[in-house]
């Protein structure tokens, strides 16, 4: 089997509009979650999430891309453009034919769909845009990428809620180790913050209207972001030959299903994921450092992913070090396992692991070391991702340090 490396990453979110500006405020342990600002908002009972401001999308596609471009597609060519550059590809000829881009995403174009049904059925209008379709549908980001950057091998969207992304990446990792691919450009985006999107997920009761507090006993729900994260995956070789900087090693996965209930996760079914990451990786409990946790901030997930852990990690669960990003930029839901891999990418090369924000009161059900408020400088040598989605979905990432 080839090896896989990480070559080029790139992102906006609530954090930041590049991978540097999101790796120094994860550093910092700011809070990109905030008062959401759109029309409508006032009819909402949750009113924060983790927002991107400032994004001028018209200073960076012309009017007809404009009109092809739902906010996630936006987001995803954002960070797909600093990904590759900082890879130094160029796709032509025979890498061309075979380069391909998996991508994850759950909603789709939620903001193209939020703004013609409000024209059809709040102002009346009997026509929409001709483009809404291809405009909303889920696979409109790969497409995009695809095109602007001439990658005509597989190309495709993956769409499992919450492990949208990791799922995505894990089909990338496996074609280039397959020798499928040489090389792959992979992550995922998500733009739910408008009113339709918010407005469903208010439904569920699993929404905090204040702050996302993952692991802290006072916790009360989890907190939506918007945003993208895309990273070139690359055969080892391939990489080195053209003299490519590295950043990190995917050294293996796993996937599982709880089977059990489409919205409580499962104990059993995220133990088999981390498991089988273990051993797909061929690495053995101790030598992780790190997990980027799942944790959502709801005590169905915090409580049912550290007793996982616990469970895989034995008494290594204690030398652990197990933060939630999610307390800083929400919850992307099908893009958010694309922006948590930056902060494995931190810990693997920089030494400096991101903290869970937000953490005030002890959980005894949660009894790990979560890195409390502040970053953290420790070397780590292999990494976890975890991703647990709605529908007992489990997808599992492990990286190495290079």
């Amino acid at each position: 089997m080839k090896r896989v490396v990480i070559t080029g990453a790139g992102t906006i979110n609530a954090l930041g509009h590049s991978v540097p500006a999101t790796l120094e405020a994860m550093r910092e342990g700011r809070c990109g979650i905030g008062e959401l600002e759109f029309r409508d908002v006032e009819r909402l009972a949750i009113r924060i999430g983790g927002q991107v401001r400032g994004f001028e999308a018209e200073g960076r596609f012309n009017r007809q891309q404009m009109s092809l471009y739902d906010r996630f597609t936006q987001f995803t060519l954002t960070a797909a453009k600093e990904a590759i550059a900082q890879s130094g590809l160029e796709f032509h000829g025979e890498l061309s034919a075979k380069a391909g881009v998996v991508l994850g995403n759950s909603g789709g174009g939620m903001q193209t769909l939020d703004e013609n049904y409000r024209s059809v059925y709040e102002d009346g209008k009997n026509r929409v845009h001709p483009f809404v379709v291809p405009k909303l549908m889920n696979n409109a980001a790969a497409g995009h990428v695809s095109m602007q950057f001439n990658l005509k091998g597989p190309s495709f969207t993956v769409s499992t809620a919450c492990a949208s992304s990791n799922h995505a990446m894990a089909q990338a990792f496996q074609m280039v180790r397959s020798g499928m691919s040489p090389v792959m450009i992979t992550g995922g985006s998500e733009s739910m913050l408008c009113f339709g999107g918010v407005k469903a997920w208010e439904g569920l009761r699993v929404m905090s209207k204040d702050a996302c507090r993952p692991f802290s006993a006072n916790r009360n729900g989890m907190v939506q972001g918007e945003g993208a994260g895309v990273f070139v995956f690359e055969e080892y070789d391939h990489a080195k030959t053209r003299g490519a900087e590295i950043l990190c090693e995917v050294i293996g996965f796993a996937m599982s299903s709880d089977a059990a209930d489409i919205v409580m996760p499962s104990k059993q079914g995220a133990a088999r994921a981390i498991a089988g990451a273990l051993q797909d990786a061929r690495v053995s409990a101790s030598e992780v450092g790190y997990i980027n946790a799942h944790g959502t901030g709801t005590a169905a997930n915090d409580k049912t992913e550290c007793a996982a852990v616990a469970d895989v990690f034995g008494p290594h669960a204690d030398s652990l070090m197990i933060s939630s990003t999610k307390s800083m930029h929400g919850h992307l839901i099908g893009g958010t396992g694309a922006v948590e891999l930056l902060a494995c990418i931190m810990a693997l090369r920089d030494g400096v692991i991101a903290p869970t924000i937000g953490y005030e009161e002890p959980d005894p059900e949660c009894a790990l070391d979560v890195v409390p408020n502040e970053a953290r400088e420790a070397r780590v040598e292999v990494a976890l991702s975890n991703a647990f989605a709605f529908g007992g979905l489990n997808a599992v990432l492990a990286l190495r340090r290079v």
